[in-house]
């Protein structure tokens, strides 16, 4: 957030849309003047406009958009990483990926790369076809969630955590009401009302956590139940 002040500043001046992108134009940032939309709801506009999109996200992305793209098209949850996702995406021959951070890979019409500039343009042809993204996002059930919280740990520990977790959260599935675990990557442990995700980080020595739920209580309520348990093998 502290890298888009000038953007800010520049839509208070009274620009609709704003366009941002990291050193080396891997990652977009898109903001209006109401939202800034992270790169999993980006996937989530751009499948909208493709005829039955196959589309790939990372297990930090937000329910919201494998719920929805799924309603017209193919969402698959995948391993977070840059490299991870555009592997899959040619595996797959899927049309597009997507990671939060705002790395966006089109198979479709493009080459399956994570190239910002052209998914600018691809944000440009929406914005010309006059599509409403504030509205379309509005329209999405409301969720609240957490930015990714980081969890210091070793190299040589963090695995091994990771597979503890996963160990404990299977066994005890029933008493802890959880619905699913997906451990594509980590753990996402899916709830009710919401979910939770630990995961080793793939390049440093800590443990990355987020957590989802339809409501500000039911999301305090997920990330005490889980860091509680994630504590007993720390």
């Amino acid at each position: 957030e502290e890298n888009l002040k000038d953007v800010y500043n520049e839509l208070k001046n009274g620009y609709k849309f704003a366009f941002a992108f990291d050193g080396d134009a891997d990652r977009i940032a898109f903001l209006d003047q109401k939202y800034n939309y992270k790169g999993d709801i980006l996937a989530y506009f751009l499948a909208k406009n493709m005829s039955n999109p196959c589309v790939i996200s990372e297990v930090k992305a937000t329910q919201v958009m494998y719920d929805e793209i799924n309603k017209f098209g193919r969402a698959i949850m995948y391993k977070t990483g840059h490299s991870n996702l555009k592997t899959l995406l040619k595996k797959e021959n899927c049309d597009l990926a997507a990671e939060v951070s705002g790395h966006i890979f089109f198979n479709d019409r493009y080459f399956g790369i994570d190239d910002a500039i052209y998914v600018a343009f691809r944000i440009m042809e929406l914005i010309k076809e006059g599509f409403e993204f504030d509205k379309e996002f509005e329209k999405l059930p409301k969720v609240y969630n957490t930015d990714e919280l980081k969890i210091k740990t070793t190299e040589e520990k963090k695995f091994a955590i990771i597979e503890n977790l996963k160990n404990y959260l299977n066994e005890n599935k029933e008493k802890l009401e959880i619905v699913d675990i997906v451990d594509v990557d980590g753990v996402r442990v899916i709830f009710k009302d919401g979910w939770g995700l630990v995961r080793a980080s793939n390049t440093t020595p800590v443990l990355v956590t987020r957590f989802e739920a339809k409501s500000e209580g039911l999301l305090k309520n997920i990330q005490a139940k889980l860091t509680e348990i994630l504590n007993k093998f720390l």
